[in-house]
């Protein structure tokens, strides 16, 4: 067998060692406890739980940041654990003003990767001190010299949603993408929410939420960002552009039976598959929609695209309901009105003229 080269000061004697060293710590046993069957078995039911304290997408991207952060520390000669406050501002303040000629991030992006960075180090257990002065006055600076006002996307309003539904095809996509464009937008839903709904409850392991159909409308109890919640959605006036209506013509001609409500089409959209949907799915018919419908025409289509997502369904409806605000919160799932005013682009500009009532 071939003997290994010694290794070199300050470099790990194994490729592997790096990623074994940064991986996050399991939840286990403590040392002085001995193993049992028992305990080994909690010990794996621990481990689910603690895995679903937090949601795929966020999971993908704390662990994409770490490994950003992992690569810069290796570039500049440094390791990342134990943490650094000292680091870890430089680190900020490169991705607030690359040196590399790399694309500076908005400040959103790098609050978003310190958040990322102090829940890995947590489950390594170490503890991140953002309030630390090399931390804390750094990212106070981004944020006062780079701060811009939040990017918001269109709300989709209703003639918006009548112009997209003109354009579906007549297939069992059209049907499909009817019911996601109506119930996502008369429910406030998040993209998440459409495609973790199932028929039942508990017909797959990973539902987000399951429906109840009624004469007056159907109830959907959704497993959602802020908790369980219940969100009403009453029928149509018209039945073109009844969300209900949509959702049963979708179930009966694509045979939906049980499982995932929302489920791939082959590229035909004869046939039904069994896969769900990705939630990023709703985004893009939502985009593609848009551009067929040429809303915004006023601008190119790349900018065009740029301005519609899944939150233009949520803020489309908060923006065009007419109806006390409180219930606008309720249908979102906001724990404050102050979030549902955000959602309320439109709605509201200029209602109240306080120049006039103030006698000008």
């Amino acid at each position: 067998m071939q003997r290994k080269s010694p290794s070199t000061p300050g470099q790990p004697t194994q490729q592997q060692e790096p990623d074994e060293r940064n991986r996050p710590d399991p939840i286990a046993l403590p040392a002085h406890v001995a193993g049992s069957g028992t305990l080994d078995r909690l010990v794996h039911t621990a481990r689910d739980y603690a895995r679903a304290a937090v949601s795929d997408n966020t999971l993908k991207a704390y662990a994409q940041d770490w490994a950003h952060f992992a690569r810069w520390c290796r570039m500049k000669g440094t390791d990342p654990l134990p943490p650094a406050p000292e680091m870890i501002g430089l680190y900020l303040a490169d991705l607030a003003a690359p040196v590399d000629g790399a694309p500076a991030l908005s400040v959103t992006t790098i609050e978003r990767r310190l958040s990322g960075l102090a829940w890995n180090y947590t489950q390594r257990g170490f503890a991140l001190a953002r309030s630390d002065r090399h931390i804390a006055t750094v990212l106070a600076g981004i944020r006062r010299r780079h701060a811009r006002p939040p990017v918001q996307k269109d709300p989709i309003g209703p003639d918006d949603i009548r112009a997209m539904l003109a354009t579906l095809p007549h297939d069992l996509r059209g049907l499909r993408d009817r019911a996601i464009l109506l119930l996502g937008y008369a429910g406030g839903l998040r993209r998440s929410e459409i495609t973790g709904l199932d028929v039942h409850k508990d017909d797959t392991p990973d539902s987000g939420g399951w429906i109840e159909l009624f004469a007056d409308g159907v109830l959907l109890t959704l497993n959602a960002k802020t908790g369980w919640r219940e969100v009403e959605i009453g029928r149509g006036s018209s039945g073109p552009t009844c969300p209900v209506h949509a959702l049963e013509q979708w179930l009966r001609f694509g045979k939906i039976t049980a499982g995932p409500i929302f489920v791939a089409v082959t590229r035909d959209g004869r046939h039904v598959l069994p896969q769900r949907l990705n939630d990023r799915h709703v985004a893009r018919l939502i985009k593609r929609y848009a551009r067929d419908a040429g809303l915004r025409p006023d601008l190119p289509e790349a900018e065009r695209l740029k301005l519609f997502s899944g939150h233009s369904l949520r803020a489309g409806l908060a923006s065009s309901a007419e109806i006390d605000e409180r219930y606008v919160q309720k249908q979102l799932g906001h724990a404050s009105a102050e979030m549902t005013r955000r959602y309320q682009r439109r709605r509201d500009r200029f209602r109240v003229n306080l120049t006039r009532a103030a006698g000008l």
